[in-house]
């Protein structure tokens, strides 16, 4: 066991995570020459195209340093604050970190939340200045920040680059030297952590563990803590570039086991694994629940594919611990489900999942975030979509989630950025300049408000410069309305909000100015309305399509012409009754992208 390290890879996004986990792979020969890609451990076709990262991925490396040979276990993790868990889950399975510093953009929010949610669960931290071999590094300034936020000494902050493969040697020397050894009893009764899993059509479920306490041999029986299943282990082994089968799995190992599960429901991210003899099991104090942030419906488009959805969704879930979803069913869309994601991007992510991996082509409706209703009777509960919104008459007041949001950006954005806070209701509790050119803004501000598109113009307002991270803080109540949008009276409940009672004139308008222009054109006039409650408050007309019935007369009596618009005008009446407006896939996603 003392020859065993775990470690994993923190930073904000495009810091060189992924580049200098390559590096190290080349310095142990841990891949060969043909295998060699760059971001070998991203092995999904969206990490490629993206060039992010989206699922932390571990792999173990053999270094020899000396006469002793060391195994190191590197999961590298994922930048963006939608992908937080994944980092989460991997920071539980380690005893060390590499916290990477880009030396030409200095410390940013990312960086700062992963450090702290790494040192909560006491990691050792080696701090690493990454692409100091571009021409505007600056590695003097970043490390005097480095030092200031980690209260570290300069001496102890690593030089590397993960392009050229400059210090990469020292980084593999800092990992055996200063991370500590797994601790352990390996004579004790087995515990392993699930810390991710995965389906396979060929071998059933794959689940990722780090044993704590104990072995596990090939073929022992072994049971769930949680779920209480009894399995055997079929095949176990280690994870290199491909998974290695081994005879036995000690103390302090990351692997993997394969036990020929079917069902999704009985592997749960954060379980624990044991023997079956083993009565007394205690499950290991695994990370808490995931808590969504933005809830969107997502609605086959076929309304026959229900059941192969909730097949790809459970499927999908296995590999994204963070993705939550329960049925439901809506009158314009029909039966999909309410989905809980942790930001836009995440939604986005798994969107595309969907559609690329299972075949899945899905319609998604508005996001929202939750809230909590508070009636007249003192009763309490949870809204997760307009519709249930309690009648106004019972309602007493609602009350929506608030973040803490910390952004870091240059000093010449501080205007704007304070402008675009204020816009989206943001209070501000605190300004502090890390260095003479860089300040970090705290707000708090309500969740609803920077799920749409608040990043998107965070970024631009600050040409691409700022950096973002938020946490939830709690409740406070809020005047919040319902928005209805109605098409020739009919309310399309698929499209209706929950808004701040001062935006809801705005967007309604604009809501309908959008719908009258993605609508096709009938042989009726279609009324497109925004109300609140009974209150019309915009409204556009789609006209319709005017059929020449008069044209066939040529001269002759002025009756025979009204007799044919009398007739035509009944035929309207009629199909104005009857007639339904279909509502284009579009005009979902438009409302996503009002400017």
């Amino acid at each position: 066991m003392k020859h065993i390290r775990n470690f994993c890879i923190i930073a904000h996004i495009d810091h060189g995570k992924s580049t200098l986990a390559d590096r190290l792979l080349d310095v142990t020969n841990t891949i060969t020459d043909r295998e060699k890609q760059a971001q070998v451990l991203d092995d999904m076709d969206l990490e490629r195209e993206r060039g992010i990262t989206i699922k932390s991925h571990a792999i173990q490396m053999d270094y020899k340093r000396g006469d002793e040979n060391y195994v190191l276990n590197l999961i590298d993790t994922p930048g963006h604050v939608d992908f937080s868990y994944e980092v989460s889950r991997s920071i539980a399975a380690c005893e060390g970190a590499l916290l990477i510093v880009d030396s030409t953009q200095g410390i940013q929010a990312q960086t700062i939340s992963n450090l702290y949610l790494a040192i909560e669960n006491d990691l050792e931290i080696i701090p690493v200045l990454n692409k100091i071999d571009l021409p505007n590094a600056n590695p003097e300034d970043v490390s005097d920040q480095i030092v200031d936020l980690i209260g570290c000494d300069p001496e102890d902050i690593l030089l590397a680059s993960g392009k050229t493969g400059e210090g990469v040697p020292e980084i593999l020397e800092a990992i055996v030297e200063k991370i500590p050894a797994p601790e352990g009893e390996k004579d004790d009764e087995l515990q392993a952590l699930i810390f991710d899993s995965e389906f396979n059509s060929f071998r059933g479920i794959i689940t990722y563990i780090r044993i704590m306490n104990g072995e596990i041999k090939k073929g022992d029986k072994v049971k769930f803590v949680n779920t209480g299943k009894e399995y055997d282990a079929d095949e176990i082994g280690v994870l290199r570039l491909n998974r290695e089968p081994r005879k036995v799995l000690k103390t302090g190992d990351v692997g993997y086991i394969i036990s020929g599960i079917k069902t999704s429901t009985e592997v749960k991210v954060g379980d624990t694994i044991t023997h079956q003899t083993n009565k007394e099991a205690i499950a290991i104090e695994g990370f808490e629940e995931v808590k969504p942030m933005v809830f969107a419906g997502v609605y086959p488009i076929d309304s026959e594919d229900y059941e192969d959805l909730r097949a790809s969704m459970e499927k999908l879930k296995l590999n994204d611990a963070s993705l939550t979803f329960e049925p439901e069913s809506s009158l314009a869309l029909g039966f999909g489900f309410r989905c809980g994601f942790l930001g836009m991007l995440h939604m986005e992510i798994i969107q595309e999942r969907l559609d690329r991996e299972f075949g899945m082509n899905v319609i998604t409706t508005v996001p929202n975030v939750s809230y909590i209703a508070h009636t007249n009777k003192g009763e309490t509960f949870e809204m997760h979509n307009p519709s249930d919104m309690p009648d106004p008459n019972s309602l007493d007041f609602i009350e929506e989630p608030y973040i803490k949001a910390n952004i870091i950006s240059k000093s010449e954005f501080v205007g704007s950025l304070m402008t675009l806070c204020m816009e989206k209701r943001g209070i501000m509790t605190g300004q502090n300049y890390l260095t003479s050119d860089r300040v970090e803004l705290t707000y708090e501000m309500p969740l609803g408000e920077i799920v749409f598109d608040f990043y998107d113009k965070l970024k631009s307002i600050s040409k691409g410069y700022a950096s973002f991270d938020y946490h939830q803080i709690g409740f406070k109540s809020a005047k919040l309305i319902k928005l209805d949008i109605l098409l020739n009276g009919e309310s399309v409940d698929a499209l209706s909000t929950l808004i701040h009672f001062d935006n809801a004139y705005n967007f309604g308008r604009r809501m309908c100015e959008k719908l009258k222009d993605l609508i096709p054109r009938q042989q009726f006039d279609i009324a497109i309305q925004a109300a609140i409650g009974a209150k019309i408050i915009a409204r556009e007309t789609v006209k319709a399509v005017r059929k020449d019935v008069t044209a066939k007369c040529y001269g002759g009596d002025i009756t025979r012409k009204r007799k044919l618009l009398e007739k035509q005008k009944k035929g309207k009446k009629r199909m104005k009754q009857v007639g339904n407006v279909e509502v284009p896939q579009k005009a979902f996603l438009a409302v996503l992208k009002l400017d």
